[in-house]
């Protein structure tokens, strides 16, 4: 009997939560300090993502959890053609999951460290594209505040889409944030003023933008800042430093990177926002463009991680049930909290209640009224 059935998909029904069993892991694609990042296929639809896991007890060490919540809830508020979209977020007794859009274009950052050299219409459009998720985020009260190449994915066709939101806030209406975030060579002026309880606003990711665009036209960074530069440094560059702009480049994108905004009235918003224009870049088709180091990993050369997942579980049951050290009780104590209070998402989900409350208030306004009074007459 089990022969016969165990060739078939497993079926699935829609009103479940989605979990690990749903989805095949199929290769890994990068890997982080406490998760890793693969690509999947759900066993449904056959739909490609990419899945983020993150080591619970990792996080919990490292004091991160707080941010890996407010990260997926302000991800499950979020959809917008030009950023990287959430669709399932799920946990099992080891790891927390994120399930988005798989982007297999790479990152800029790994594009510039191919010395490619962007050329002035495809940053423009760039430009455009993130400049519309900005404005996107804006409108939620969102700053994402790590804009750069890294945090920039291309899709196969060229266009990018913002990724990583582990350190965005959220700013409530007449306030500004005051505490210190982000990656320094790409971090605003007033982020490093004398003067910064005065707090920071949206302004700071157009200036990351800004920065980033220089980078990608130029190979390097308006502003020598590395990451072991004080804040007093950078505060006293901003005021002294000369940025050079090359002679090649137009006026226009200079003085569009100086804050001048005429370079961008001839754009058709409308064809931007629904991807018709051409990117003047297209990532290589023919491979992963990604460090290939990652297809190495553990995880890939397993040919059923789950099974190998559960065995892992299992044991790691045991040992807890053995061990009854104080410190190992405040942990599983740490643990079961991230259990409970952990989101479950699911965007396929949303959409369908939503369709059917749209059918459903549809169907309420095209009743014919007539027809309404004669069931009540003859009620």
């Amino acid at each position: 009997m089990g022969a016969n059935t165990s060739s078939k998909p497993p079926v699935f029904d829609e009103n479940e939560d989605v979990n690990f069993d749903h989805f095949e892991i199929l290769r890994a694609i990068g890997k982080g300090s406490f998760g890793k990042v693969c690509i999947v296929q759900k066993n449904d639809t056959k739909k490609m993502y990419a899945m983020k896991y993150m080591n619970k007890q990792k996080c919990v060490e490292r004091n991160e959890v707080r941010n890996v919540f407010k990260e997926l809830q302000i991800m499950q508020g979020l959809e917008h053609p030009f950023l990287v979209n959430l669709w399932y977020s799920f946990q099992d007794e080891e790891d927390m999951f994120m399930v988005v859009d798989l982007l297999l274009g790479g990152d800029l950052r790994y594009h510039l460290q191919q010395n490619v050299r962007f050329q002035e219409d495809t940053v423009k459009l760039f430009i455009c594209e993130l400049a519309m998720a900005l404005d996107y985020l804006q409108s939620q009260r969102i700053i994402h505040r790590d804009m750069k190449p890294d945090n920039i994915l291309l899709d196969e066709h060229g266009h990018v889409h913002i990724t990583d939101f582990n350190i965005a806030a959220v700013l409530p209406r007449e306030t500004q944030i005051t505490t210190m975030a982000g990656t320094k060579p790409y971090m605003a002026p007033e982020m490093f003023s004398s003067r910064r309880e005065a707090g920071y606003s949206f302004a700071v990711d157009w200036w990351s933008l800004g920065v980033t665009a220089y980078e990608l036209l130029r190979g390097r960074r308006p502003y020598h800042i590395r990451s072991s530069t004080s804040s007093k440094e950078i505060a006293h560059m901003f005021e002294t430093a000369i940025v050079p702009y090359p002679s090649a480049w137009s006026q226009e994108m200079v003085s569009l990177l100086r804050k001048n905004f005429p370079y961008m009235s001839d754009v058709n918003w409308d064809a931007v926002l629904q991807k018709r224009l051409i990117p003047g870049f297209i990532p290589n088709k023919g491979r992963l463009n990604c460090d290939p180091t990652f297809e190495l990993e553990e995880m890939i050369l397993e040919s059923k991680p789950l099974h190998k997942k559960k065995k892992r579980l299992a044991k790691k049951e045991k040992e807890m049930r053995k061990c009854d050290s104080s410190q190992m009780c405040l942990l599983q104590e740490h643990l079961e909290s991230v259990q409970k209070e952990f989101i479950i998402f699911n965007r396929e989900k949303v959409k369908r209640d939503f369709n059917k409350r749209q059918a459903n208030l549809a169907f309420e306004q095209t009743k014919d009224p007539q027809e309404e009074n004669g069931q009540n007459n003859n009620l």
